[in-house]
């Protein structure tokens, strides 16, 4: 199971697993993206595009790694599919993003919170509570 949508009074939640740290931020992009109902379309040719996030520890790099596919959701209309790290630590990714033409938004995610936000590491692999605001 690479993420789980939880319930939540008002917002929206998500449970993401990994096998590594980039595994883990590679299925909460597109469990986040799940959990909103975006469509990318079927046809067409995959975009590519590339991202660079420097932060002061690993939450906060979560936070503003899917901050960014919120963005770029909005901003270049794409949903992504596949995340291509060229650099990963605990603050800094290097990374190009793949994904399609957006379809349809099911709900609009506002923003990604700290509120309740954990990474933790059980039996070597690593998972993650995060919310979202809606």
């Amino acid at each position: 199971m690479k993420f789980k949508i939880l319930e939540h009074k008002a917002d929206l939640k998500i449970k993401v697993f990994g096998k590594t740290k980039k595994e883990l931020f590679e299925n909460a992009m597109i469990g986040m993206q799940k959990a909103g109902k975006y469509e990318r379309k079927a046809e067409g040719k995959s975009s590519k595009v590339k991202i660079e996030i420097k932060s002061v520890d690993l939450l906060s790099l979560l936070v503003d790694f899917l901050s960014e596919i919120l963005y770029l959701i909005e901003t270049k209309k794409l949903v992504f599919e596949k995340v291509k790290f060229k650099k990963f630590s605990d603050n800094e990714i290097e990374a190009t993003l793949i994904g399609k033409e957006l379809k349809r938004m099911g709900v609009h995610i506002k923003g990604v919170t700290y509120h309740d936000l954990k990474i933790l590491q059980k039996n070597g692999k690593f998972e993650a509570e995060i919310l979202f605001d809606i």
